[in-house]
């Protein structure tokens, strides 16, 4: 696997990048380094360029995947929330890298970094400009969200400068947490959904892939509303699309269904 070159980045102020930046693709690799033990170097997976979203989706189900098959609590959802925060960092230089059996996720970018790491955790503070909200809720809610379930389950996140330029952001589960029996099972981050949302992921989840005409004729509701609902739950993560142009629901789209039922 070729060395990342961490020096390769210029101090061209914030602004023009910010001009001149296109969010709509993201033409950079990720490299997602996964830490079996520290007696041998660890694997590497490389997320490849893809359209925004998509590459947001890719990078969240590559991290997810293999910190469960190292037997790791941490959910999909949470790691979304933190992946969509990248975007920040125009996704300069991605390294996750996996830990204690999948229970640690280290997320490293080399971008202009969180000054205000305190305030990064609170609700409504955001730095995200117009085009950047296109592809994510940019209302500050993504790192609150991650605190409170970790605040919730024993874990702990915590927000460094990398060595030269970036942001560090680390989550951890505790290895030897219980899952409280009256619940059954680790609480989910649930965003708002509407009653047509909500009809739209419960009916994907009994009959998994469906078309825009299906979904319109099985819920009995307009064309229109149909595709409404489908571009936000889209936007949402909770929705994606096939090959075949058919709608099924992410992963992070099923836990959210496990919760509606």
């Amino acid at each position: 696997m070729e060395t990342i070159n961490e020096n390769t980045l210029g101090n061209a102020s914030s602004s023009q990048e910010q001009g001149s930046f296109d969010y709509s693709f993201v033409d950079t690799v990720a490299r997602i380094a996964r830490y079996d033990d520290f007696l041998s170097a660890p694997q590497i997976t490389e997320v490849s360029p893809a359209p925004t979203h998509t590459f947001i989706e890719n990078l969240t189900v590559a991290i997810y995947s293999q910190a469960q098959q190292m037997g790791g609590k941490v959910p999909y959802t949470i790691i979304r929330e933190v992946s969509e925060n990248f975007i920040h960092a125009q996704f300069k230089e991605i390294i996750v890298s996996i830990l204690d059996k999948g229970n640690t996720i280290r997320f490293a970018d080399q971008g202009p970094g969180i000054e205000k790491k305190d305030k990064a955790q609170l609700p409504g503070f955001s730095s995200a400009t117009t085009q950047m909200k296109e592809y994510i809720r940019g209302v500050g809610s993504g790192l609150p969200i991650v605190r409170e379930y970790l605040n919730s389950s024993h874990g702990t996140i915590t927000i460094e400068d990398n060595l030269t330029t970036g942001a560090v952001i680390t989550i951890s589960l505790s290895q030897n947490r219980t899952t409280d029996p009256a619940q059954g099972k680790t609480r989910i981050p649930v965003p708002f959904l509407n009653d047509r949302q909500r009809q739209i992921i419960n009916l994907l989840s009994i009959e998994d892939a469906l078309g825009v005409t299906e979904i319109t004729n099985l819920l009995n509701i307009p064309l229109s509303s149909t595709h409404k609902a489908l571009v936000e739950l889209e936007e949402a993560g909770i929705v994606e699309k096939t090959a075949r142009q058919k709608r099924i629901l992410t992963q992070y789209g099923k836990e959210i269904s496990s919760t509606l039922s």
